[in-house]
């Protein structure tokens, strides 16, 4: 028995007379367009796009900074010094004669070797510890108290007394900086064994007999990725901000071993008022790549969390 047709309208649409076709009923849902390669990717994940394309942008320029029209970033020039910007001086000079725009760029080269560097030290450490205190019950205890005592004292504190037992460098700004980083990441991951822990998986790993470390680097260990990759770039724009107050309160590169964009501002502080381009150049490019990292972590956030999905 077929279902009697109600509708009138619909009646004549689908019963078509004898030698004609009936007519086509419109689609209710649009095809969807499916879109490939980067322009796909840009459009399902616009905030990792731009995040990523200015990230790559400042790579770029830190690697080809000998190549895009700079000098000596170390060459003093007294005849030069305190010059407004200018088509010899695109950025202008400081109070020694030091060409501003030279030392921008080369300056992008410390604050991105300290944030890479930093982001990747912490969360490998921070890993280890992360998946040893949230597996092992008996070990839990006495390494977050540690970290907790760690935790307790402000990162930039922490980093500059580590430094004041140092000497200044850019490897002693990496470690610094890193042991300062250490307990947030190892807080994360412990957090996210500590929920995997309780799965049926791993009580039935547990009691095939599997032993611990292969339950942790099998099972745990590449649930816990996705939220450390995105913890890894949050913790590269907090370290190239560190790096930049250290640099600016003397307790970090020195500007005799590399120009960084913390040391740049801290040498025209004394001229703020009356030469505010010193310091406004430097202040642009670390809030652009604070920006394009930040960026970055929250598209990927995005991507890995589908709770937090814009698009389905």
């Amino acid at each position: 028995m077929t279902p009697e047709i109600t509708s009138p309208a619909l009646a004549r649409q689908t019963q078509a007379p004898s030698g004609r076709a009936a007519v086509e009923l419109p689609d209710i849902v649009p095809p969807v367009k499916v879109r490939h390669g980067l322009a796909g990717f840009a459009y399902r994940h616009p905030t990792m796009a731009v995040g990523g394309g200015m990230l790559l942008l400042l790579v770029a320029m830190a690697l080809l900074a000998p190549f895009l029209g700079t000098g000596d970033p170390s060459a003093i020039a007294p005849a030069k010094r305190n010059r407004p910007p200018s088509a010899e001086n695109w950025f202008g000079t400081d109070a020694y004669g030091k060409d501003i725009y030279t030392r921008v760029i080369y300056g992008a080269r410390i604050s991105l070797i300290v944030g890479f560097a930093v982001a990747i030290l912490s969360s490998a450490i921070g890993l280890g510890i992360g998946l040893v205190s949230g597996f092992i019950r008996w070990a839990d205890g006495l390494i977050m108290r540690v970290m907790d005592g760690l935790m307790s004292i402000p990162p930039i504190l922490l980093a500059v007394a580590l430094m004041a037992l140092t000497r200044a460098s850019v490897e002693n700004v990496v470690l610094a900086i890193t042991i300062a980083e250490i307990p947030r990441v190892s807080r994360l991951v412990r957090g996210v064994v500590l929920s995997l822990r309780e799965q049926p998986y791993v009580d039935a790993a547990i009691a095939c007999g599997t032993s611990t470390p292969r339950i942790i680097l099998r099972h745990i260990l590449p649930n816990t990725i996705a939220p450390l990759t995105v913890q890894a770039t949050y913790i590269c724009a907090s370290a190239m901000i560190t790096e930049a107050i250290l640099s600016f309160i003397g307790a970090g590169v020195p500007p005799t071993i590399a120009p960084s964009w913390g040391n740049i501002m801290a040498d025209g502080r004394t001229l703020w008022q009356v030469k505010p381009y010193i310091i406004f150049f430097p202040a642009v490019f670390l809030s652009l790549t604070v920006l394009a990292v930040n960026l970055l972590g929250d598209g990927l956030r995005d991507a890995v969390d589908p709770r937090m999905a814009k698009r389905l």
